[in-house]
């Protein structure tokens, strides 16, 4: 960990925004108090990825300036940011594999800590178990299920999935906060509900939490159990690599 380099915030005359940041209702968080807690940003890139995508290309996002936002919203400094992705094969096409490796790279040279895996293709029994799976969640009727299940023949978004990130990730933030003692505060980046019961105790140690995440594919358990902060697009513009004064649809 020594010898890490250490996320720190570039110092700005210009400070961002985040609108509505007053009302809980707004953006999940109350008004700030000044509290210089240490925290340690966890940062799920797929789970940020599908579902910043809805709204802009993720590529084009940088994430530490929501870092930024977040951090100086309430008063925390950043004691390291830790980004963790799924690394594609190179047999899926070159480009989108050097692309990824090169964002990768340029979030290095920024400070933040980067841990990947590889992706790992699903069995064919795996593809067609959470194809059934998707359609019985359907609740169709006995005339359509037939039909669909006879056409329903590609899934793209199913046919790989990460292995092991999210568990990663959880064993971090338990190690990190309750185990090494090295934050006061874990922020996640993610709007998954599968790291409840890792938060819970990371809670149950006084350990403070927030998550973050754009309004769709946020998780109503994570909302309810702990502080949150709801990324607007407003706020996504705000985040943009090159702002050049867009506004929100």
């Amino acid at each position: 960990m020594d010898n890490q380099n250490t996320f720190k915030l570039e110092n700005t005359n210009n400070n961002i925004q985040v609108p509505g940041m007053a009302l809980r209702s707004n953006a999940g968080l109350p008004i700030p108090s000044k509290t210089n807690k240490r925290a340690i940003f966890f940062i799920d890139a797929n789970n940020w990825y599908h579902n910043v995508k809805k709204y802009h290309n993720p590529s084009e996002i940088d994430i530490t300036k929501l870092v930024k936002i977040l951090a100086e919203t309430k008063d925390y400094q950043v004691k390291e940011v830790r980004f963790y992705a799924s690394v594609p094969s190179i047999e899926d096409g070159a480009e989108t594999y050097y692309n990824h490796i090169a964002y990768l790279d340029s979030l290095q040279k920024k400070g933040v800590t980067v841990i990947t895996r590889k992706l790992q293709k699903l069995s064919n029994k795996e593809i067609l178990k959470r194809k059934q799976a998707t359609i019985d969640d359907l609740d169709l009727c006995e005339n359509c299920k037939p039909l669909i299940e006879a056409h329903f023949l590609d899934l793209t978004d199913i046919k790989r999935k990460e292995k092991g990130i999210d568990v990663w990730i959880a064993v971090d933030m338990l190690r990190l906060s309750t185990i090494e003692n090295d934050c006061d505060v874990c922020v996640l980046i993610s709007g998954d509900a599968d790291f409840v019961p890792a938060l819970d105790i990371v809670k149950q140690h006084k350990i403070e939490i927030l998550t973050a995440m754009v309004p769709l594919g946020y998780s109503g358990e994570l909302r309810r159990k702990f502080e949150y902060f709801i990324v607007k697009e407003t706020t996504l513009l705000r985040c943009l690599r090159d702002y050049k004064g867009r506004t929100a649809k």
